[in-house]
């Protein structure tokens, strides 16, 4: 049986000078297919191209690569259920509206 999903939008709250975007390209609203708000946050941040293949290593932080991402921080994205009914809920976990980043970060980003 599978899991009934929701459908989530991931909207920026942070002030555009805020300076927890410093590392993040993309600042628009994201909508995702989920199964939780948590899961929602996931499911962006693994969209993401550079969280997907670059190397999984650890930051000087000791942070995992993949909390980097902007959509996982509740300082910048707030997590809001979508009940439009603009969106299919039935699929499968993932972004189905807005855009993530794309690119490959360089080595700089890393």
């Amino acid at each position: 049986m599978q899991d009934r999903m929701k459908i989530y939008r991931l909207v920026p709250i942070a002030r555009a000078t805020d300076s927890n975007w410093k590392n993040a390209i993309w600042r628009g609203e994201v909508v995702v297919r989920a199964k939780t708000a948590g899961d929602a946050r996931v499911v962006a941040s693994l969209a993401e191209l550079d969280f997907i293949e670059a190397d999984p290593a650890v930051s000087s932080t000791g942070r995992a690569m993949e909390m980097a991402s902007a959509f996982r921080s509740d300082k910048l994205y707030n997590v809001i259920e979508d009940n439009s009914g603009s969106f299919v809920p039935n699929g499968p976990r993932e972004v189905i509206g807005g855009r993530v980043r794309v690119e490959r970060p360089s080595s700089t980003q890393l």
